[in-house]
């Protein structure tokens, strides 16, 4: 059986589906990876995985170029006649579905790791009407499946009349690996506490209000906490935060940006307390990262971060856009260190209720086997 997994950037698919793709390896498929290569592609090769590298463009915005990316798709398609199709975020389902529904494929997938930037922060216009057309034609039809992250993206869908019961799947994000993540106590130290946000350098993730939180607590807490902003600069999103902006608003040392960093686990377990006071999400991975690993959550009661905390007992849930109500919070994990320790312990309990990569890969498969009509 072949199976297409198409992601829009190989460092994606790393970090977020290489375990499905080699559990469907494990189980018989003959799997190859749809992605743009970044210089990952041989990473992706090295566990027995074929690749192809598309040229998708995460926030592009010339439509010819959108649409050739739909004839390659659609091409690909034709020419390799998978059985299953897995597409993974909101663009590349769309534009594969449209590939595939127009190409007459047997079974896709469409994993909707969040509505994207087109859908957060309140925006409206006419790039959102465009793809709600789009979604109308492309997502209808066929043979298919949906996998969606928080009920509140299945309630988008149900109300654009794309999707009913029978075609949705509800999948907590993309798992985190326990034996991998595991937890691992804060060693009380007299250093300052650790307040760290892990993500791409994007307003829509919150990273100004952080800043600005911090700030509001400067006064009381500048020798017994430090402020950190673990993440890339990610050129391609249109709500990127520029590097010059980022070294204008942290001072290398209360508030400090420490960039991309390759071992999240190490990142995590260094840290004392995470947060993330995003506008919108699918499903966090880096929350159920902290969370596997034993560190209270702070994260604002939106779509998808909201499913990765429940209040008062392993994080608290903050208004977006408030950096008053924020900095409260992160105050009150700060000065505690009980609590820190008593919320970090429930946060991996409920990893291991919630998050688990098994319960994904085992979901998934049986997705794929349904899709394939395989027994």
């Amino acid at each position: 059986m072949k199976l297409f997994i198409v992601v829009n950037v190989d460092w994606f698919f790393l970090s977020h589906r290489l375990p499905v793709a080699l559990a469907a390896k494990a189980a018989g498929y003959d799997v190859t990876i749809v992605t743009a290569d970044t210089g990952r592609a041989d990473e992706i090769r090295s566990h027995g995985l074929k690749v192809i590298h598309l040229p998708f463009k995460r926030s592009g915005m010339n439509l010819k170029e959108e649409l050739n990316c739909i004839r390659l798709l659609y091409n690909l398609y034709r020419q390799h006649k998978p059985d299953v199709l897995h597409h993974v975020t909101i663009k590349v389902a769309l534009y594969g579905s449209i590939a595939a529904r127009l190409s007459k494929m047997k079974g896709t997938v469409n994993a909707i790791s969040g509505l994207g930037y087109n859908f957060t922060g309140g925006r409206k216009g006419l790039a959102q009407r465009v793809l709600l057309t789009m979604m109308k034609f492309g997502f209808r039809g066929g043979n298919r499946h949906f996998i969606f992250q928080n009920e509140d993206d299945v309630s988008v869908f149900k109300s654009l009349k794309i999707v009913d019961d029978r075609d949705v799947t509800l999948i907590k994000g993309s798992g985190v690996d326990l034996n991998e993540f595991t937890f691992a106590l804060k060693p009380a130290t007299a250093g300052r506490v650790k307040v760290v946000l892990p993500a791409r350098m994007l307003r829509d993730k919150g990273v100004m209000e952080f800043i600005d939180a911090a700030k509001l607590l400067k006064k009381e807490l500048e020798h017994s906490a430090q402020f950190i902003l673990a993440g890339d600069v990610d050129h391609e999103n249109l709500a990127a935060i520029s590097a010059e902006e980022l070294n204008g608003l942290t001072d290398g040392d209360y508030i400090k940006w420490i960039g991309y960093q390759k071992n999240v686990r190490q990142l995590l377990q260094e840290a004392d307390l995470v947060v993330l006071p995003s506008y919108r999400e699918g499903l966090p991975k880096s929350l159920i990262e902290a969370a596997a690993v034993g560190r209270p959550i702070i994260t604002t009661d939106v779509p998808g971060c909201r499913e990765c905390v429940i209040p008062d007992y392993n994080g608290f849930l903050v208004p977006a856009k408030d950096a008053e109500t924020l900095a409260a919070a992160m105050r009150r994990l700060i000065l505690s260190a009980d609590l820190r320790k008593e919320m970090g312990a429930n946060s991996r309990e409920l990893a291991e209720r919630e998050f688990g990569v098994d319960k994904v890969i085992e979901k998934t498969l049986y997705i794929y086997r349904s899709l394939a009509n395989v027994s």
